[in-house]
């Protein structure tokens, strides 16, 4: 089973990935921010690190573009597909966070579909094929 992060200072918001990921197949961990989860994510063994982090921008602590800096400075954890989800809807932020190393954004509020196709476009789900008629 592929695994999951999901990293949002809003239990809420945690919750409804969380299910969204585990719709799709996903077995999901959460933190409530970019210092928790990189300190969860340092402890874990290879096997166990989660293939995709979906990860908020406004936290606590440590904010999604810093946590998004700090694993592509790791390279243990630089392969990480990281997506960023937040309520940041300007285009440099978009831009920023792109440029840091996110692999996609996606802006708040979401659907189950939008997230299932983000994470198709960037490699996490295999995209679905269609025997011709």
């Amino acid at each position: 089973m592929p695994r999951a992060m999901v990293i949002d200072d809003s239990r809420a918001i945690r919750l409804i990935l969380s299910r969204t990921l585990q719709k799709l197949g996903f077995s999901v961990q959460d933190a409530s921010n970019g210092r928790q989860a990189f300190e969860l994510l340092k402890r874990l063994p290879d096997a166990n690190l989660p293939g995709v982090i979906l990860v908020d921008w406004n936290m606590p602590e440590m904010n999604g573009l810093e946590f998004v800096k700090l694993v592509r400075s790791q390279p243990r954890l630089s392969g990480m597909l990281l997506m960023m989800v937040t309520t940041e809807t300007h285009v440099d932020q978009m831009l920023e966070a792109l440029e840091a190393g996110a692999n996609e954004y996606v802006m708040k509020p979401f659907t189950d579909e939008v997230i299932a196709d983000k994470l198709r476009l960037i490699g996490a789900l295999p995209v679905p094929v269609e025997m011709p008629s």
